[in-house]
Parts: C-alpha cells; structure tokens; sequence
C-alpha cells in the first residue's frame, strides 16, 4: 500500500494535469454525444460554453453603452443605486440621451413654476406624495384606504422572491409610508414587518385556497380579520410577463413553509391553470367582486395586462349600469415581469403599458367612471419622468417591481427562475439570501422611494402644478416619428384626461383614511 502511495506521489503535478486533460478528451469524444463543439474539438471547445455562459456579465461591464441594455440600461440603473444609496444622482455636461429618438418624452414647465407657502406639508416634508383619489370612496366600503405613497412595491411573490427580500421590501414600504403588494404567492411571514400590505391572489388562490384548489371566501375573511394591515384585495386577471399563461411552481421548490402559506402539498408540482375558476364571466366577475367587498369591507380591485379591450369595454358599461365595480385597476406592461415567462408571451403577448393603458381609460373615461376607480400603472415606470408621462395620460399611483429589486440589490443578472440569482433577492437558496442585510437594504428601499418622490414633486411643482394628480395631457410631449416628430399626449392617443376632484396636499394630509406613517413623521 505504501508503495501505491509513493508511486503517486512522486508523479510532477504537471502530470496529473495532463492525466485529467486526457480523460476530458476520452470522455468527450468516445462518451459524450450531446455537444457537437466538444466532440470535434475536445478540451478547447468547452471555453466556448464557458466564454457563453459568463456572456451577458461581460456585455453588461464591458460592451454595451450606458443607454444600450434592456429591460434597464446602464443610466437607469445607476440612478436607482445612486437614490437607493443616497449617493449622487445627478448628471454632468449635458443628456446623453438622443432627444429626437422615437417616443423621447418631453415634459412641459411653466413659465413660473408652482410656489409652496410656509407651512405647506411639502416644506415640512419632502417626501410627502399620497395618491390623490380613496380606493373604495365611491363605492362606500366599510374600509376605504388612500395610499400614503404614489409610488409602491409592485406584485411579487414569497417563492419568486427570497424571504430576505420580501422581509426589506415590507421593512422598507413601512419606512416611507408605502404599500407592499404581496404577489400571489399568499401572505408570509416577511410581509409582516409594519408596512401597510394589498393582497393579490391569482388563478392558484395561493393563501386562500380551499382543499380542491379553488377559491375560499371563509380563509380570506379569516386572513382580514387576522391582519387589520392588510388594505385592500387585488385579483389577478393576467400579467405583464405571461398574460393568459398560468404559473409552474416545482416540487422540489416547495418547502413546508411555503406549502404551509401557499395551502399545497410539500413536494408537489403546483400549476396554475391560465383562468379563474371562481367565475368565467364578466358580470361573474363583478359578482366577486361585491362579494368580496361585503365579506371583508375591504376596497377591491383587479389587476391585468391588456390585449383585447371586449371584455374591458363589457366591464366598464355593466358598472355604468349596475354603479358597483372594482375600486382600482391595475394596468400591467407587456415591457414587465419579474417571474419566469416563455419568450413567446414575454415579448409578444400583451401591448406595452402606454397603449394599454391609454386604450383602457379610454374605455372607462367615456362611460364617465374615471373618477371612481383608482388606476394604477405597472410597467417600468419607476422613475419621475415616466411617471408624469403615466399621470399625465390618467394614472393615479404606479407600482414598481423590478426597480424595486434593483433598490435592494439586484443586478439584473436575468437569472431568476434559474433560483441561482447572485444577489440572494430572486432565489431560496439559503447562502445567497445571506448576503442580504435587512436592516440596510429596507433602508435602501425607503430612501429610493424618498429620492423618487422629491424629484417628482419639483418636476410637478416646474410645470406649475402642487400634486401630480394635476397633469394634463398636453402638458407631456412624446416624439412620434420622423415627418410628424413630436406631439402631446391628447393628439397621440385620442382622448383628454378626466379632471381629478384635487383640493390641496393639506387636505390630503388630513384624509382620515391616509395609509402608512406619513403623518407621524
């Protein structure tokens, strides 16, 4: 045996190394038949799959431009680290960007811009943005809630998301008087940390689902009762990512914590189907709607991605008839998703944020319900500019996931439904999600959301406004193409924002049913 052991031993470590070389080269032209590359060039054709693998890191550093990458380039990302991080935001020397490109935003300031007096709750606070209009107002819900915040954490769910990231996001909304939207992946523990919350149930019914999979009115009444943060039920028609396509969550993924949230069996594939078994129909829908009203007193509303307006333009004329209805809406982007998704769906199914929305207000604007329903925007519009375009075309809050993400240190690897993401948010593995440090990253959030309001609000105040609310449609231009270059947003999309019923920021700091912990600031 010593003799074996000394044999070995006395072999130069540059003879291992071609020991192992060769049996790669054995292995790849005698065993392996899956890669052509390999086999016809051993050892050297496997840097091609490396040099392939590590390719979108090295364009990300290296290659592309700071206004090149998609879904968010070099500029925008910086600004969100920089706001996140309280760290310098601003540009020198001028815009890079090419201000003639195709849908280029142009934002109208006033001659002499909007001047606070003393005393103004924006002298006093910076940050104080709420949304202009009351979810469940008009419709007299028991439980009516003003988001305290026009920007919040957008639907991502515990699975999708790391338990550290959740538990910053919450910490964080709390931190600025946002709301947290839970995703449909059911109520955590980590949605618990003080922030106000809006649970959002899809096709699964994830946390309030009944033993056959279907919907279970007595859990979500119990889920109400147990959680008085909870401030409003969003259901998921579709989403930007994967309208009409319904979720895959693997067995091995599901652990007893998330089966226990999720009401599924540990170790079982759980699918979603693409549609909603609680109702098949449109005036169904509004039934489920009231239903889950009464049942809760909370505001209620849906959520969708836009394709075919039918079944919208249906919706709206029954709630013109019948004056009930869903408190918001949310308008996804077919630009958006955090989840995984098919190429197919993500880039070709849905429209894009402007024209769905737009389409979609429309709709409702012409059936004179704009003013009771508070509609929210979803699709890469965490940043002031394109949120004034957003409130300028009808939105009333916007919701943000990815730059959400980005706030708390995601590094758009483009890795999240591999549960490898590098920066411990989109993933469960346990070491990753290690990195994450609660404390600093909620801070992170807060302070991004803080940065985005301020801005904001000096953007509304230079086109003579005092709340965002107060855009009109012509007081945003967008570059249309190249023989009729640029126009506002009335003549693109062919219609005029409702006026919103706005008295002053005081009075919405005084709204008895403002959220969050803007007023004890």
């Amino acid at each position: 045996m010593e003799s074996i052991i000394d044999f070995f031993a006395s072999i130069s470590w540059w003879v291992w190394i071609l020991i192992f070389l060769a049996i790669v080269a054995i292995r790849d032209i005698f065993f392996q038949k899956a890669h052509t590359i390999s086999h016809n060039f051993p050892i050297v054709g496997h840097l091609r799959y490396w040099l392939e693998s590590i390719g979108p890191e090295m364009r990300q550093y290296f290659v592309a431009n700071n206004r090149e990458e998609l879904p968010f380039n070099r500029i925008e990302r910086s600004w969100i680290y920089a706001s996140a991080k309280k760290e310098n935001n601003y540009e020198g020397f001028g815009t890079d960007r090419d201000i003639y490109k195709h849908q280029h935003i142009f934002i109208k300031n006033a001659m002499i811009g909007y001047q606070m007096k003393e005393g103004h709750p924006n002298v006093k606070d910076p940050y104080f943005m709420p949304c202009a209009k009351v979810m469940g107002a008009y419709n007299k819900r028991r439980k009516p809630f003003r988001p305290a915040s026009i920007i919040n954490v957008s639907a991502m769910s515990f699975g999708s998301l790391s338990a550290a990231a959740i538990e910053s996001l919450n910490s964080g909304v709390h931190k600025c008087g946002a709301y947290h939207n839970t995703g449909e992946g059911g109520l955590s523990p980590y949605h618990k940390q003080g922030g106000d919350v809006i649970f959002h149930f899809g096709t699964g019914y994830f946390g309030v689902r009944s033993r056959d999979g279907g919907f279970s009115m007595d859990k979500l009444k119990v889920l109400v009762d147990e959680n008085p943060f909870i401030k409003a039920i969003e259901i998921k028609l579709s989403q930007g990512a994967k309208p009409g396509k319904g979720g895959v969550l693997p067995g091995s993924k599901i652990t007893p914590e998330l089966a226990e949230i999720r009401g599924v069996e540990v170790g079982k594939d759980v699918i979603s189907p693409p549609t909603h078994t609680a109702f098949t129909t449109i005036p169904e829908l509004l039934s489920f709607i009231e239903s889950i009203a009464e049942e809760t007193g909370l505001p209620v509303g849906i959520k969708g991605a836009i394709g075919k307006l039918d079944q919208w333009e249906e919706l709206a004329i029954l709630m013109k008839k019948t004056g009930k209805g869903p408190d918001f809406i949310t308008i996804d982007g077919g630009e958006g998703g955090t989840g995984a998704a098919p190429p197919s769906f993500a880039d070709h199914v849905s429209l894009p944020w402007t024209y769905g929305f737009s389409s979609v207000y429309k709709l409702f604007k012409d059936q004179g319900l704009s003013e009771r329903v508070v509609f929210i925007g979803s699709g890469k519009l965490g940043f002031p500019g394109k949120a004034a375009m957003a409130f300028a075309l009808g939105a009333d809050c916007i919701n943000v996931a990815r730059e959400a993400m980005m706030s708390i240190g995601c590094i758009q690897a483009q890795v999240c439904h591999t549960n490898r993401c590098p920066s411990g948010v989109a993933t469960q593995n346990k070491w990753l999600q290690n990195g994450i440090s609660v404390p600093l990253k909620s801070d992170r959030l807060a302070q991004y959301f803080k940065t985005f309001r301020k801005e904001f609000i000096e953007i509304t105040h230079a086109a003579g406004y005092e709340h965002p609310c107060q855009f009109k449609m012509e007081d945003v231009q967008v570059n249309v193409d190249d023989d009729y270059l640029s126009s506002d947003l009335k003549k693109v999309y062919g219609y005029e924002k409702a006026i919103v019923s706005f008295e002053s920021m005081q009075h919405l700091y005084d709204c008895e049913h403002l959220g969050g912990k803007t007023k004890q600031a």
